[in-house]
């Protein structure tokens, strides 16, 4: 599967931009982590982040010692049903816990892939020793299922790098 772009079924009818931006914020749950947000203080329509900023996600993502996250600025072209989609990439600094997100230096737009994965063991409930939580925070796990999204409606999905989103 391509990761910058994605073409639907030739035999699927595109929906509806709005169709396609409500059935794209239907993929927040309360067990994911992430999120699709409305990205119109960015100048998009959405974005898609992890949920590091999140309180309760907070302890998660600070056990895995993340120090980059991206984030996904989507655009629905209703013209040519196509979502546009860049990465930014941004650095997160903890302090007492809490993450601290600022654009990176080297201000990277465009198509990226990621994995960062581990697991954490303390004593569980049963004052036993064991695996309290295993995270996997992979760029695909928030990328397929917006691309999925999008061939099923009709949609192509277009990862942008160079020019306009």
């Amino acid at each position: 599967m391509p990761l910058f772009g994605k073409k639907p079924a030739t035999n699927i009818p595109a929906i509806p931009a709005g169709e396609m931006k409500a059935r794209l914020l239907g993929l927040n749950r309360p067990s994911a982590p992430f999120r699709i947000v409305d990205g119109q203080t960015e100048g998009v329509d959405l974005v898609a982040e992890w949920k590091i900023e999140e309180p309760s996600w907070y302890e998660i993502f600070d056990e895995a010692n993340l120090e980059r996250i991206f984030r996904i600025y989507l655009k629905l072209d209703a013209d040519k049903s196509e979502l546009r989609a860049q990465d930014r990439e941004y650095t997160v600094s903890w302090s007492a816990g809490i993450p601290q997100l600022s654009l990176e230096a080297s201000s990277f737009k465009g198509q990226m892939t990621s994995m960062q994965f581990g697991t954490s063991f303390a004593f569980t409930e049963t004052l036993a020793p064991g695996q309290v939580y295993k995270y996997r925070f992979n760029t695909n796990e928030l990328k397929k299922p917006i691309q999925d999204i999008c061939t099923s409606g009709g949609w192509s999905y277009k990862g942008v790098a160079f020019g306009k989103l």
